[in-house]
């Protein structure tokens, strides 16, 4: 570790790489293998995914349905909003029905009933025969629809003429939310296409494009050989890695994981005698804004919560009229991405002169103009949804400035472009920040490891750029999940890990060198079942099998670091009362922790058990879409980003907020009030809908099981009312509470007087022999006589009257 000096003839030294390079060699060769497959993976997306025909005509040669109606038709569903309604392929809303499934229903039974009609004595097994017989001919393009086939589309069609154009909200809908001919041709269209590839065979195969799913007796889609199977092997993947970690941790627990550092006493220094810079400062300003949308996010949920009790009511009030299912969860799920990455941005903003040991000049100046450039990306995303849900006339077009898009990344295309752009400023404004650090530090020291940590959100979630609104389907779901997968459940956990590791080794509570082997541990392991693990989305969405052998069984593996987490927390619990034990004055961060525990409990149950049990294909086949995908969603989302986002928040505003306006209780509470809220949330309400959601599915039929009409049956909207108490608690004395403190933040803030500092020991006075021993590099000669001129260099400098000691 190099040390900065007020001499500027005396040039620091550069320090070298403090771990093994096999761990470096495994980072690399974990990437190397993990990336390399998911580049085969996207070759063979775009090269045997299911067809998208050129048009679809009769058998007399009359054009049904053309490849340009086709992509009209997703556009019309994305731009409407509609995928935040019901879903396609499996993927979207929960309260409406899933299209490709309904579309398969409603076409095999007309198909039927009109082979009834003409007389043929087994109208059920012709049907079967007529759904998965493939008629699209490669060589032309053209699909050729059976007369039974046609005539069920145009029925179809006057069937969701019916439905979208109903002038009431009876459906969570706007009234007369589509009502032009052509749009309502275009978009049946749309679903016709992926009805058909759910039941016609892929060629050379005995199952479909979607590997026969929906489940749906009516054209004889079954669990294939390979969903069995795989599911099998999933399993056998998951003991075989959970017998190596634990024989792993058994050998050489003494040596990783969160291991407390042996070092002599340590004195925390207290909040109001730390000094803090002026873009510290300005986090709190980020934290507040990051408080209030977590509460407009929660609100939202309510609302979309209590649709599934009153679909046109809200107590007393016809909500869908302002405020439609499709649109709240729209800003309920955007929000929930915007709140939680707004909050690590904050988060590293504040670390960042801690790192580096200076900040630049304007740094905060640039710190606000990021934060003027979230607003505009929110406020973009909220207005330009909103037009695109109610659909004007005069937007009938279509436009990148309110034109919604694929789920999870719904905002206008002008939105997204800006939000990427945002996010790279943001790693320059890092940069700028640590750069001088950079210069003296190893490529593969913490320093470089939060830069590149922190360089892998903005480069990862510009991926979604390749998933447009015109698209083929199964080509921009491979890159959306690259985001909702990739980016969100390995390059942002691989962030965070560094984030808590770079501040328990600035409380002194573990050594760098620890930190930095626990960070490689993080990327190999969450990297070797988590990069190609992105594949079990897309089991079902017109891939090649492959996807799902891949998806399967590494999707098992990512379990494992989540149980290494979970053998580790009693230990991570106890790194900071360690150190307080040790330590002459009181530990400051007990809340911050705590959060930082829970996320480690949420990470091994939302997003471990939650997410195996809807992972294995077995059973994705019949729950995809259903309360299970909720139930993760939240457990993991919130559980994971949500907690650790209010932990880093409170870690940093414990030394904005004067120490005599901390609301130590209120921090308290809110973090009871948020574990009990989200806990009552997924077991009381989510966990038992799924499961019987799930029973439904398998006893009688998928179709079903995602009906409005189950869904409002009197014993499952028994289990949506149970849910109120949780949120209540979660909402009323678990985000208020929150949203108090990052106005204490704004308020009652204490001057901001430090540009320079001691890198990585802001937070303890230490003596030479302990510092050594923490970071295993000598002092430099001269540096600091006594613990008083350590504690003196991070003090305020109105603390010394002549002013700023560095």
């Amino acid at each position: 570790m190099s040390h900065t000096t007020n001499n500027p003839d005396l040039k620091p030294s550069k320090a070298e790489l403090v771990i093994s390079k096999g761990w470096v060699q495994g980072v690399a060769l974990v990437m190397v293998f993990g990336f390399f497959v998911m580049g085969f993976l996207a070759y063979r997306t775009y090269t045997d995914s299911m067809p998208l025909p050129r048009q679809a005509t009769s058998q007399a040669g009359d054009v049904i349905y053309t490849q340009e109606q086709i992509t009209s038709g997703q556009e019309i569903f994305l731009r409407r909003g509609l995928q935040q309604y019901g879903s396609i392929m499996g993927h979207g809303g929960y309260l409406g029905p899933d299209y490709t499934a309904e579309y398969l229903r409603l076409s095999s039974e007309h198909v039927t009933e009109a082979l009834r009609d003409q007389g043929v004595q087994d109208p059920t097994a012709s049907t079967v025969e007529h759904m998965r017989e493939n008629r699209y001919d490669e060589t032309t393009g053209v699909l050729t629809l059976t007369p039974e086939q046609v005539s069920a589309f145009e029925e179809i069609k006057q069937h969701y003429a019916d439905f979208f154009g109903t002038p009431t909200t009876e459906h969570g809908l706007i009234p007369s939310k589509i009502t032009d001919p052509q749009q309502i041709h275009d978009l049946t269209s749309f679903f016709a296409w992926t009805a058909w590839a759910a039941a016609a065979e892929r060629p050379g195969h005995e199952y479909s494009y979607t590997n026969n799913w929906p489940a749906e007796p009516r054209v004889a889609n079954a669990p294939t050989a390979d969903i069995l199977v795989w599911s099998a092997m999933s399993l056998v993947a998951l003991l075989a890695g959970l017998g190596l970690l634990f024989a792993i941790y058994g050998r050489w627990s003494k040596k990783i994981g969160w291991q407390s550092s042996e070092m002599p006493s340590l004195s925390f220094l207290q909040p109001g005698k730390v000094g803090i810079t002026k873009a510290q400062k300005a986090t709190a300003w980020f934290f507040l804004v990051v408080s209030l949308l977590f509460l407009i996010q929660s609100t939202l949920g309510a609302a979309v919560e209590h649709y599934r009790v009153e679909l046109s009511g809200f107590f007393g009030l016809d909500l869908a009229q302002l405020l439609p299912f499709n649109l709240s969860r729209t800003w309920h799920v955007q929000l929930s991405l915007l709140w939680t990455a707004a909050a690590f941005l904050a988060a590293a903003i504040f670390l960042a002169p801690i790192i580096s040991g200076r900040e630049p000049k304007r740094q905060h100046w640039l710190a606000y103009g990021l934060l003027g450039a979230l607003a505009i990306v929110v406020v973009g995303m909220l207005g330009g949804t909103a037009i695109s849900t109610f659909g004007p006339a005069w937007a009938a077009n279509g436009s990148i400035f309110f034109d919604q898009q694929w789920e999870y990344l719904d905002l206008p295309r002008f939105f997204q472009i800006l939000l990427v752009i945002g996010l790279f400023l943001w790693i320059l404004i890092i940069y700028r920040a640590i750069r001088s650090r950079l210069r003296t530090e190893s490529k593969f020291n913490m320093p470089w490891l939060f830069f590149y940590a922190g360089l892998a959100i903005p480069a990862f979630y510009a991926v979604g750029l390749l998933a447009t609104n015109e698209t083929h389907l199964t080509v921009a779901e491979f890159w959306r999940f690259w985001v909702v997968h990739l980016w969100v459940e390995d390059f942002l956990e691989l962030f965070t890990t560094v984030m808590v590791a770079y501040i328990f080794v600035m409380l002194g509570v573990v050594r760098r060198k620890i930190a930095i082997q626990l960070i490689f541990m993080d990327v190999i392991l969450y990297s070797a079942g988590g990069v190609i693990g992105t594949m079990h989305h897309l089991y079902f969405s017109g891939t090649p099998v492959e996807h799902m052998a891949l998806g399967a069984f590494f999707s098992a593996l990512e379990v494992i670091p989540l149980t290494f987490l979970t053998v580790e927390a009693w230990s991570f619990l106890q790194l900071g009362s360690q150190q307080e034990s040790r330590s002459s004055a009181p530990f400051p961060h007990r809340w911050a922790v705590m959060f930082l525990v829970a996320v480690g409990f949420w990470n091994f149950v939302g997003a471990g058990v939650f997410g195996f049990l809807i992972n294995l294909p077995i059973v994705s086949y019949y729950q995809i879409g259903t309360a299970l995908t909720a139930n993760h969603a939240h457990g993991s989302m919130m559980g994971v980003y949500g907690m650790l986002a209010v932990g880093m928040a409170l870690f940093a505003l414990r030394y904005i907020i004067k120490p005599e306006r901390w609301p130590d209780k209120l921090a308290k509470l809110s973090f009871w009030c948020l574990n009990i809220g989200l806990a009552w949330m997924v077991f009381a309400t989510l966990l038992p809908l799924g499961v019987l959601q799930l029973w439904h599915s398998v006893n009688d039929g998928y179709f079903e099981a995602r009906t409005l009409g189950y869904i409002t049956e009197p014993g499952n909207v028994i289990l949506e009312w149970m849910r109120m108490p949780g949120d209540v608690i979660f909402l009323v004395g678990g985000i208020l509470p929150f949203v108090w403190i990052t106005w204490l933040g704004v308020r009652h803030a204490i001057p901001a007087t430090v540009t320079a500092m001691e890198p990585e020991t802001l937070f303890v006075i230490e003596s030479a022999e302990a510092r050594e021993d923490r970071t295993g590099v000598a002092p430099a000669p001269g540096r600091y006589a006594s613990d008083r001129r350590i504690a003196e260099a991070h003090r305020p400098a109105d603390d010394f009257p002549g002013g700023d000691p560095t």
